[in-house]
């Protein structure tokens, strides 16, 4: 597990250093440098794909990183052209990864005093997965990877979720990540049965199947209601949410310990009732050994791990932590769990806007009578 991510002179970091735990919640406003402690990770992951000496990492491209010209990604106050990311995990390794800026158009980073890479950046398949905010859509076709069927993850956007899931549908999921009433409904702990109790429990009741059909290079997803005869739905007849639900899901069953999951904005075309329970959902995904990374605006999210923690026990309070991203830090605010489920702290702007406009409508209320 990686336990702590230092970043000098990236984008709008001077020099910080941040605490990563089985469950990290990076939340708060806009601009203030949640997306680029994920993407010192996500550069720092390029290094376990450089091959034939290669000695840059992209900018713009791998992982979805869209991050524009070299010089545009250095701290305007650096005193050199060096961008520095330091890693350590729980084993022990602590790494310094240094980066220099070639020249204004370049866009690349060039490696400096290259270091072996953490075995948490190093895996494939499920082992490293990252989901962006930008997930694809209902589609009526999904693509197909032509990796070896266990180095193929859901994908960035979720584009494999479909091939992912009919390879692997059999797959036995383990005890620790079943759905709670397994044992009292179905009793079936295969992947497939597994996904859509999820996905009933997270969004609405649903089956699910996925086919990758011999012949051609894609993948497909058809829903159907339970217990009707009914034919089968197409993913754009479903809604936005299961679609951008359905590869955290997937992703979150084929985690297993030392795994590293990355999510942005879970909650995306969710009801606030199914944010909860997905946050319930990655919170048990990281008590099971996996390590969750997860950026999100949601309060019902964050409102779901702190269930987990107080009422589910599936995850220990010690084993979670929010970094609050707020107007007036370059950095953030640490929050720790309660075993009851509580914060340790509520800083000014950490999802007080409810408290803030339920006051005003009262006094609203009050001017009217």
């Amino acid at each position: 597990m990686i336990t702590s991510l230092g970043i000098r002179h990236f984008k709008r970091f001077t020099d910080v250093t941040f605490e990563l735990r089985p469950l990290t919640v990076l939340t708060g406003l806009n601009g203030t440098g949640k997306s680029t402690a994920i993407q010192a990770l996500l550069l720092a992951r390029q290094l376990a794909d450089v091959h034939d000496g290669t000695s840059v990492v992209q900018l713009n491209g791998p992982y979805g990183l869209a991050l524009g010209e070299a010089h545009e990604v250095l701290h305007p106050d650096a005193p050199d052209s060096t961008i520095e990311f330091r890693l350590a995990n729980d084993g022990g390794d602590s790494v310094v990864y240094r980066f220099a800026v070639p020249d204004e158009q370049a866009l690349y980073l060039e490696t400096l005093d290259a270091q072996v890479v953490l075995p948490e950046l190093r895996g494939w398949g499920s082992e490293f997965a990252y989901l962006c905010a930008e997930r694809l859509g209902p589609r009526d076709q999904l693509g197909v990877s032509a990796e070896h069927p266990n180095a193929i993850g859901v994908g960035v956007q979720g584009e494999y979720t479909a091939q992912v899931l009919a390879l692997h549908e059999s797959q036995q999921v383990p005890e620790d990540l079943l759905h709670p009433d397994t044992r009292t409904t179905h009793g079936v702990t295969i992947l497939r049965t597994q996904v859509e109790t999820w996905a009933s429990d997270i969004i609405r009741p649903i089956k699910i199947t996925a086919q990758w059909p011999p012949g051609i290079t894609a993948s497909t997803i058809r829903f159907q209601e339970p217990g009707l005869l009914s034919e089968p739905i197409r993913p754009t007849n479903m809604g936005f949410g299961f679609s951008y639900a359905l590869p955290v899901i997937v992703a979150g069953l084929l985690a297993r310990p030392g795994d590293l999951l990355i999510v942005e904005n879970p909650e995306a075309h969710l009801h606030p009732g199914g944010q909860s329970r997905l946050g319930r959902f990655l919170a048990r995904v990281a008590g099971t050994g996996a390590q969750v990374i997860v950026e999100t605006h949601s309060d019902h999210v964050l409102n779901g791990a702190r269930l987990a923690v107080a009422e589910e026990q599936v995850l220990a309070p010690e084993s979670a932590l929010v970094h609050y991203f707020g107007a007036d830090e370059v950095g953030s605010v640490p929050i720790e769990f309660t075993g009851s489920g509580e914060l340790t702290d509520w800083p000014q702007g950490f999802f007080d806007q409810i408290e803030r406009d339920l006051g005003r409508l009262a006094r609203a209320r009050r001017r009217g009578r």
